[in-house]
């Protein structure tokens, strides 16, 4: 009975040293699609590893490694100084990896005839100066505008890339991910909003050149489009164990297949 007892325990541990469970918070930019794509080729290389996800915005990411509650903190932004200085008094050491790069795309409803707007129409479409279609080529009717959510790094990033710092129009719109934002321009003539490359071929919208350069790849890769970015992991200090495997992973020539194939332009080819 003994031995039994002792088998079983045996077979417990080694069960348990070799299930990882990895919890990766933050970014829906990258949690929606990319990184849940990344999961699932790691888990087949590393059977026994499970992972979870939540895309909830940077902002949840980068608070979750502060809080310790993700081995990985998922970011479409830099760490605000306030965001490292609550981490260092937690003694939190903030570490950034870029992934991937991104561009953020302006997108009108597919049925729009507009198809270009200046870098400054965006910042006022967007801040309530423009208000209406027909004051930038469009069909008459009052601009909807769609944003991402407060917690959200793209909302940060394209008041920061689009808006000069200002804040949003009071009408606009805030949704919690990508899609959202893609499936209610699809659904509105005379919507408007923003979603990275990865979202730019949801069905039903259209993306608007901005002052004549449209996000591709090769344009965000080049610099040649306004609002592009890099794109983070976060962890506390150097990653340890699964972690750092999965970012190593991520980094890979692998893992850097499937950024491409997602939509996002792979790290080594900005290099």
């Amino acid at each position: 009975m003994k031995n039994t007892i002792l088998i079983l325990s045996l077979l417990a541990a080694a069960g348990h040293v070799h299930a990882e469970k990895l919890v990766i918070k933050g970014s829906d930019t990258l949690g929606a699609k990319l990184v849940p794509m990344l999961a699932e080729d790691y888990k087949s290389r590393n059977p026994g590893t499970t992972f979870e996800i939540a895309a909830e915005g940077s902002t949840t990411g980068i608070a979750a490694i502060t809080d310790g509650t993700a081995q990985i903190g998922m970011s479409s932004r830099r760490a605000r100084p306030t965001e490292m200085s609550a981490a260092t008094a937690k003694g939190v050491t903030m570490k950034p990896t870029i992934v991937a790069f991104d561009g953020i795309g302006v997108i009108v409803n597919a049925g729009s005839p507009v198809k270009a707007l200046t870098k400054r129409q965006v910042e006022q479409i967007f801040a309530g100066d423009i208000t209406d279609w027909s004051q930038v080529g469009g069909n008459p009717g009052k601009i909807s505008i769609y944003t991402r959510n407060t917690a959200s790094g793209t909302y940060s990033d394209f008041k920061e890339l689009a808006m000069k710092k200002r804040d949003y129009a009071s009408s606009s719109q805030k949704m919690a991910g990508n899609e959202q934002i893609a499936a209610e321009v699809s659904k509105n003539p005379n919507g408007i909003g923003y979603v990275g490359l990865a979202y730019l071929s949801d069905p039903g919208i259209r993306t608007v050149a901005i002052d004549g350069s449209l996000p591709t790849a090769a344009r965000v890769l080049a610099k040649e489009y306004p609002y592009a970015r890099p794109t983070f992991y976060y962890t506390n200090g150097e990653p340890t164990g699964e972690a750092a495997k999965f970012l190593d992973f991520t980094l890979s020539n692998e893992g850097q297949k499937i950024v491409a194939k997602v939509g996002f332009v792979p790290v080594s080819a900005h290099n």
